[in-house]
């Protein structure tokens, strides 16, 4: 059975691999050569035949399900359109910087027949001066409003080791997304439709209020951490907090995980069981230990609603439903079987589950832990055996995540194993059961208690920070497979001979060395942050970032979001050079965010009191044999007090005989200037186009002297801009360059060498069915 279900598994994910959906009806009928075979006398042509049958059937599962979910979408001739609709806040609102954001389900479409998917994400955004009063409606789920929205298809961006949000969007099947007009006025209809799920949410928003009530902030800087711990909203802790648990690897124990689930669970059970042993006629009717069980259950499943049913939570549920029910047959059921069916039906009713990392830290590390329990763990009796069995439990789950990690994160925390020993007691006995009943009695003291407790926690946590953290670059999936296969050869029990080989097959993940070019070589990545520019150089030895990205809100920008995590995945954590050309927000937004988070050695900046050396014409430097040197702005420019676009910093890369031009902003005088300054000798194979694509820039004359082959338009999806404009694409294509977007393409990457140019986009390269859908 248990080989069954891991067929099934991996036919769901060969399936999310798929460049394009195919059609589920050829893989099951690919398995019905395989049915005799479940009838013959050999047992191993009836096992091989049943593993290719719950292959079939995985891949043939999540493909029909991908196709239903995939055909509620939103008609392409509706996005930017005004459109009101009629519906119900379905989850529980987040609240940003300038507004809100939540899920809504459409009851009805009041100006438009048809075309608009039922479950939509709508942001809510402040009104400014110049529109009227601020400020919004205060938004519960549950609520019916009538709304006038601007919706557009589920678009999210594609880089590498990048979050891929479409993909998200799929699981959660979100079909759409969008905002709130203000004109017409919204309207609120009904103050709860009563259905279950919405009561649910409602629940979830009552307990965050009394929490966000009963511990202010500016009070309680832990105060959104227990929020986390009771409903389940991470995004209720501080960013700045996560890179102390990112590093401390304590990350998984601040939001509600399968831990706590059992911990509440196995609480609730033996309270039941207690009660129940001392009233004999309940236990006459039903076993004192079937009762703890079944209130396990319960209690199993009103946490894992209030954390939103995240996955690590519905695998824990899932487990004690099957020990429930096996118990209550009278069957005993193996606790690796077990952990099958909980992943059988996990993947039965979220095939895209599969996809998140948490799906896969969560399994792998009680996989592990069953697979070395055997060893010995719980057989303890003394202190010296306790602590030896907890000891095995802190590695084995450590070197569980490893490959994970690795893959996902490229990095693991050294200290993780010290930090958690007392964070996950600590956590899970103290300060969660503490916030739960703080949540549930409205008595401070309580949540006040529980504050405190983490207070002294983060205490050492922030200590465990200090340390070092192991990054390496991103392993192939393989690598980290083989990586998976040496950390169950390194957790054999003591005595097995070959130990040691699992070392060697998971050292290769732990040491991938960083994929380089060649000297003389240069490779650009113009990464997709939206309507802004964030870009990556690299030569043989060093790094430079032209520009960091646009900041998104007050909480998150480009530079967290993207240029940092792509240069982990890439294995590099120190850059020579970063490059700010202008002080808009939508070039220089992320600058804090990478040099809080990578060394940066240089900044070159046209931006005034940046702390670093003025971008200046005439400046130029060779790495590792290839030329770099700055146009533009002047001195003169600078003099002049006019728009930051005038002096934005243009670089150009000379490699191999070939050459790219990087323009940022500038516009049409800039680049007269730069005609005039430079008037033979502007000649690139790959031009950065000015200014996203604006009608105020990339004149005639500077495309015909600069005579690109290529060209890269950074430019954000149905940006509001409505960049690139149509006649700027008109003059490259009849100057026959190509054009490579970053909205349509993703990350765009450009390879100069010797031998050629070579430009490539990431979606292209690595395209997922969900993709544009």
């Amino acid at each position: 059975m248990r080989c069954s279900i891991l067929a099934f598994a991996f036919g769901v994910l060969c399936l999310q691999m798929q460049p394009a959906l195919l059609h589920w009806m050829p893989a099951c009928l690919a398995a019905v050569p395989a049915l005799p075979y479940l009838w013959t006398k050999s047992a191993i042509a009836y096992r091989i035949a049943a593993i290719f049958l719950c292959f079939a059937i995985g891949f043939g599962w999540a493909a029909w399900s991908a196709g239903q979910r995939l055909q509620d979408e939103l008609a392409t001739e509706l996005e930017g359109q005004d459109i009101q609709v009629l519906g119900v806040v379905a989850e529980l609102p987040q609240g940003f910087g300038r507004g809100s954001r939540f899920e809504f389900v459409v009851e009805k479409t009041l100006t438009v027949a048809s075309g608009v998917p039922r479950r939509i994400m709508l942001s809510w955004f402040q009104m400014n001066d110049a529109e009227g009063a601020a400020g919004l409606p205060a938004i519960h789920p549950g609520e019916r409003w009538r709304l006038t929205v601007r919706l557009k298809r589920p678009h999210g961006n594609a880089n590498p080791g990048g979050f891929d949000y479409e993909a998200w969007l799929l699981e959660r099947n979100i079909r759409a997304t969008g905002y709130v007009r203000h004109s017409p006025a919204a309207e609120r209809l009904d103050a709860l439709v009563w259905q279950p799920a919405y009561l649910v949410e409602l629940l979830r928003d009552k307990a965050r209020q009394r929490l966000v009530e009963m511990l202010p902030a500016t009070s309680h800087p832990w105060a959104g951490i227990l929020v986390a711990l009771t409903i389940g909203d991470q995004r209720a802790i501080n960013g700045d907090l996560w890179a102390t648990f990112n590093r401390t690897g304590t990350t998984h124990l601040m939001s509600i995980s399968g831990l706590h689930v059992t911990m509440v669970a196995a609480l609730f059970g033996w309270l039941v069981s207690t009660l129940w042993r001392r009233i004999p006629a309940l236990t006459l009717r039903l076993p004192a230990q079937k009762a703890g069980l079944l209130a396990a259950c319960l209690a199993a499943f009103i946490y894992t609603l209030l954390a939103g049913f995240a996955v690590p939570a519905q695998r824990t549920f899932y487990m004690l439903l099957v020990a429930a029910l096996a118990m209550f047959s009278g069957r005993l059921v193996a606790p690796s079987r077990t952990l099958c069916l909980a992943l059988l039906v996990v993947l039965s009713l979220d095939p895209w589950a599969i996809l998140a990392a948490g799906f896969w830290l969560s399994f792998s590390a009680v996989g592990v832990l069953l697979y070395v329990g055997s060893a010995g763990i719980g057989r303890a009796v003394g202190w010296q055996q306790h602590l030896a069995a907890w000891s095995l439990v802190q590695w084995a789950a450590t070197l569980a995540s490893l490959p994970v990690l690795l893959l996902v994160f490229q990095q693991f925390s050294l200290i993780s194993p010290l930090a958690n020993a007392l964070a996950i007691p600590v956590v899970s006995f103290i300060v969660t059961p503490l916030a739960l009943l703080g949540a549930v009695l409205p008595w401070p003291p309580i949540l006040a208690l529980a504050h405190a407790v983490f207070d002294v926690l983060m205490v050492f946590l922030e200590w465990c920070a200090l340390w070092p953290v192991w990054q390496a670059p991103a392993p192939p999936l393989w690598v980290a497979l083989v990586a998976g296969l040496g950390v169950l050869v390194i957790l054999l029990p003591r005595g097995v001979p070959g130990r040691l080989i699992g070392l060697a097959l998971l050292m290769p993940a732990i040491f991938w060395p960083t994929l380089k070019p060649q000297p003389g070589e240069v490779w650009v990545s113009v990464l997709d942050v939206g309507q802004g520019l964030a870009s990556v150089v690299r030569t043989r030895h060093h790094t430079l970032i032209y520009d960091p990205g646009p900041l998104y809100s007050a909480e998150s920008d480009a530079g967290q979001r993207v240029v940092v995590p792509y240069l982990r995945w890439l294995g590099i954590d120190r850059v020579d050079t970063l490059v700010v050309t202008h002080r808009d927000s939508d070039h220089s937004g992320g600058s804090a965010s990478v040099q809080s988070a990578i060394k940066v050695d240089q900044l070159l900046s046209s931006v005034s009191h940046s702390g670093g050396e003025r971008c200046l014409d005439g400046q130029h430097w060779t790495w590792d044999g290839v030329y770099f040197e700055v146009l533009h702005p002047t001195l003169q420019d600078y003099a002049v007090n006019g728009k930051a676009n005038h002096i934005s910093c243009v670089l150009r890369i000379s490699s191999g005989g070939h050459r790219l031009l990087l323009t940022s902003d500038i516009e049409a005088p800039d680049e007269a200037a730069l005609l005039a300054r430079y008037p033979a000798d502007l000649q690139a194979d790959v031009l950065l186009v000015p200014h996203h694509g604006s009608r105020t820039s990339s004149t005639p004359p500077f495309i015909a002297a600069v005579g690109a082959r290529h060209a890269v338009i950074p430019v954000g999806y149905r940006n509001r801009f409505g960049h690139p404009k149509e006649e700027v694409v008109g003059r490259y294509e009849a100057a026959a360059v190509e054009l490579w977007r970053t909205d349509r393409d993703g990350a765009v990457h450009i390879a100069l060498a010797q031998d050629g140019v070579a430009v490539s986009g990431w979606r292209q390269q690595h395209q997922r069915y969900w993709h544009g859908r």
